[in-house]
């Protein structure tokens, strides 16, 4: 019988930019009050799950959210996230710190190429999608190789978690995204040298006004 990987992975809470529609990118921006409730929910969340590590890209609006899952882990070994650039956002370059409206007015062809999702297409200065793609496969399998038979969480971004669900389902990098990507959400997989299996994606119950009411008082 083959032994796996159980992941957790988590997207970040809410930033202003999110809110804003503004490209962060591998901008260092943090969350914002919503985002750090979110945070605080997606622990309480997880408090009881038997997590052997945790791994964060290692900008802020990732790192906030895993400190957050750290202080609810029971374990004391997985209370020390791990930072790795691995799991950063991908890389937009010339679009980092725009909004979607400007995008479009400074640099049009671009904006087309990227809302086509065009596989080699990278923003000056930034990452393609197959770049993207192949970071995350990379990362993912020296993450999870040192872990099997155990469950980690992985905490990162929209981009991430979009190119970890393409990578368990074997969608095409070009094809529509028809997922969700919520902010604090929680997904699983199961990786293995041979596979990784989707096992449940953008759950976000605990996100609901009555879920873990207990955070609230």
């Amino acid at each position: 019988m083959t032994v796996a990987t159980r992941i957790i992975a988590v997207r970040h809470g809410e930033t202003d930019w999110n809110v804003d529609t503004r490209i962060q990118g591998q901008l260092d921006i943090d969350l914002n009050a919503r985002g750090h409730w979110q945070a605080q929910r997606v622990a309480m969340a997880l408090a009881e799950e038997a997590v052997d590590a945790i791994y964060s890209s290692d900008l802020k609006r990732a790192h906030s959210t895993a400190l957050a899952i750290a202080r609810y882990t029971p374990q004391e070994t997985a209370r020390q996230v791990q930072l790795t650039t691995g799991l950063r956002e991908r890389g937009f370059g010339v679009f980092e710190g725009q909004t979607f409206a400007e995008i479009a007015d400074q640099w049009p062809e671009d904006a087309r190429r990227w809302r086509q999702r065009e596989p080699d297409f990278a923003p000056p200065g930034g990452e393609t999608l197959l770049q993207l793609r192949d970071r995350v496969a990379s990362t993912l399998e020296a993450l999870a190789s040192q872990h099997l038979g155990q469950q980690i969480v992985l905490v990162a971004h929209g981009g991430i978690m979009d190119a970890l669900y393409r990578l368990a389902t074997q969608q095409d990098i070009a094809a529509p995204r028809t997922w969700e990507l919520g902010n604090a959400s929680i997904n699983r997989l199961l990786w293995s040298p041979d596979t990784l299996t989707l096992v449940g994606w953008s759950d976000t119950r605990h996100l609901d006004d009555n879920a873990l009411d207990e955070i609230s008082t």
